[in-house]
């Protein structure tokens, strides 16, 4: 009896997740915003990289970032000062998660009138952030050469769920023992469909690669 029950509340919060998450993204479409949500491990280089590529963009298209963390508003100033665009923390509450619901409350605070790209930098971890659909059109992660080829074994689901895989930092590669093919082919296996592209916010290796591939993103929900 108790086993049935909790597998039954499960299946309560993952559908109104979901449907809150459903709701969200025909809200951005509707606005004609892309909704972006980027995951990682804590130090994988998230915030370094989205400032690079956001000063590459920012001229192009309107942008807009929201950042998750339990405490501080540190990573969403530095985007907004390196950066100029506009940019919130969200206070999670110290979950190790965002979730639709909080994502659409903060949107209620954070309008995307005038805004073509939407980023969410999610909270830095590989295992929560991968069950909850925030209400974004597509998941980024990102996997650091110094993190090693192993991730995918060890954590499934975020590769699984994630339509990108950047694999980042590769300017340090002659400093790790890390096999970009053995990498590429166990995110294959578990996630046929995934967009593979090695970069580095340093040497602007890929980067002319993942611009190009938001503008076509973009331009498919403008319609």
């Amino acid at each position: 009896m108790g086993e049935v029950r909790t597998i039954q509340i499960h299946e309560n919060i993952t559908a109104a997740n979901d449907r809150t998450a459903e709701a969200t993204r025909r809200m951005l479409t509707e606005k004609g915003v892309f909704f972006i949500n980027v995951m990682s491990s804590p130090g994988s280089g998230k915030t370094t990289l989205l400032t690079a590529l956001i000063n590459r963009m920012k001229e192009k298209v309107r942008i807009a970032e929201m950042d998750v963390d339990i405490a501080s508003t540190l990573d969403a100033q530095r985007v907004a000062d390196a950066t100029g665009v506009r940019a919130i923390q969200i206070h999670n509450g110290g979950l190790c998660h965002i979730d639709a619901d909080m994502t659409a409350r903060a949107l209620k605070e954070f309008s995307v009138d005038n805004t073509d790209l939407l980023i969410l930098e999610n909270i830095g971890n590989l295992v929560c952030p991968a069950e909850f659909d925030t209400g974004a059109h597509k998941n980024m992660m990102l996997l650091s050469v110094p993190e090693g080829d192993d991730k995918p074994l060890k954590y499934p689901l975020m590769f699984s769920v994630s339509d990108i895989v950047l694999i980042t930092k590769t300017d340090t590669a002659p400093y790790f023992n890390f096999d970009m093919e053995a990498a590429k082919e166990r995110i294959l296996q578990l996630n046929p469909s995934a967009v593979i592209l090695p970069v580095s916010a340093r040497t602007g290796e890929g980067l002319d690669e993942l611009e190009a591939l938001l503008m076509k993103e973009i331009a498919a929900v403008k319609g």
